[in-house]
């Protein structure tokens, strides 16, 4: 049997992409429970699912779950920056997946890898940002009738599916994976906290106790940042326009200030906002020297570019691996890392296995309820049930030897009406 259509860098790297593929697998349990549950029942059977996704270890652990449970699985890379080559042909070769995924490619080849991924004719989308659900339904909507819905896993994504059905341009449901407890709980908060930090010590070895973190944004994603920054000793200030986040970082005792000031003495700066240009050009001007910029928030676009490319008379690429350093007119210096795409993927390996366990376990569960018979059938952006968060946080916490405590008949009545009164 030959191997399925792909555009991988190296298919010889197959044998060490299966090694980092078992070990990310390794601490995944509760993607491994379901990999054998799915292996019987076969919910996926003649399914295709088409996915644009980090192609990293973790994701390739949930598309092998997919293939066992009976789906043709197509991927595209979300973030050139983050493919792991030797990832992407262990899952050509060994998996049985059609990838079409190289890292570093450009933004014409981003969209070619979209589109081919399309050509599988999806059943499911699976979608990291909505660039695989816009492409599909400006480009390829005569291939719209036969999808019946699919997993959105970013808050940047989550909105544009809003912005897609307010605008009655969505044509099929689509789940807000990224609003599960099981996955902003864990992978937003303790996943991006822990990887954003590694990227930048990875990129820069700087020290970050002493040090003044800027985070741009009190988000899930913010949160953790800023809190495993004040563990490494950081002193953190947190820039907001939502004044209820605002007022919550306030109360667990960060200083919360405009970008304008934060600008003025911040020595590393993260922005996990999901909107565009929150560091811009007068931001940019009052800047400290060696001042470091680092984005984990989904696009690009958090941190103005263009405008640093214009305010520097000098750029010099690869100071360090993933470390782009520009020299300003007056001799002061700004570190870019990643190119201003995530740092954490970009300048480490993303969120730890365990991180993805569940937020990828709730993805899995997803796509089997999208499609059974029970599935939503209205054109829009759906919450994934409780009891699939529950059935992933109860194998998570089995494989931990965790067990909880189980209602009473009496206290299950109790909670359920209204006659016992006070």
């Amino acid at each position: 049997m030959g191997l399925p259509p792909h555009d991988v860098a190296d298919l010889a790297l197959a044998d060490a992409g299966r090694t980092r593929v078992e070990w990310a697998e390794r601490a995944m349990p509760v993607l491994r429970a379901l990999r054998e549950r799915f292996t019987d029942a076969r919910p996926l059977a003649g399914v295709n699912v088409a996915a644009c996704m980090h192609v990293t270890a973790e994701t390739a652990v949930l598309l092998a779950v997919l293939r066992a449970a009976g789906a043709e699985v197509a991927l595209a890379a979300s973030n050139p920056l983050s493919t792991q080559d030797d990832t992407a042909a262990a899952l050509v070769q060994a998996y049985g997946v059609s990838v079409f995924a190289r890292a570093g490619v450009d933004r014409e080849e981003y969209y070619r890898h979209i589109n081919a991924v399309l050509d599988i004719g999806p059943t499911l989308v699976f979608d990291d940002g909505c660039d695989l659900v816009g492409t599909l339904h400006t480009e390829r909507p005569e291939l719209l009738g036969s999808v019946r819905g699919g997993c959105e896993q970013t808050t940047t994504g989550v909105l544009r599916l809003h912005q897609m059905a307010a605008e009655g341009a969505l044509t099929f449901p689509m789940v807000a994976v990224n609003e599960a407890d099981t996955k902003h709980m864990f992978d937003n908060r303790y996943g991006t906290g822990q990887s954003t930090l590694d990227g930048i010590m990875r990129a820069t070895n700087t020290l970050l106790a002493g040090k003044t973190i800027v985070v741009a944004g009190f988000g899930y994603c913010g949160k953790g940042v800023a809190e495993r920054a004040r563990g490494m000793g950081a002193r953190v200030v947190v820039t907001e326009v939502d004044p209820v986040a605002a007022l919550d970082a306030t109360m667990q005792g960060f200083t919360v200030a405009p970008m304008s000031v934060a600008a003025q003495v911040g020595d590393v700066f993260v922005t996990v906002t999901g909107n565009r240009d929150v560091i811009r050009a007068e931001h940019l001007a009052v800047l400290k020297d060696g001042a470091i910029l680092a984005n984990s928030g989904h696009f690009d676009v958090e941190i103005d570019l263009a405008a640093l490319d214009e305010l520097a008379v000098r750029r010099n690429p690869e100071v360090r691996p993933q470390a782009d350093e520009y020299v300003l007119a007056d001799g002061r210096r700004v570190v870019l890392l990643a190119e201003g795409r995530l740092v954490n993927l970009g300048a480490a390996e993303g969120h730890p296995a365990g991180v993805m366990d569940m937020s990828f376990s709730t993805q899995a569960l997803t796509a089997a309820w999208l499609a059974g018979e029970d599935r939503p059938s209205e054109p829009g952006v759906h919450d994934v049930p409780y009891g699939l968060q529950g059935e992933v946080a109860r194998l998570a916490l089995a494989s931990m030897g965790v067990e909880i405590d189980v209602l009473t008949a009496e206290q299950q009545d109790y909670l359920h009406s209204w006659k016992p009164g006070s």
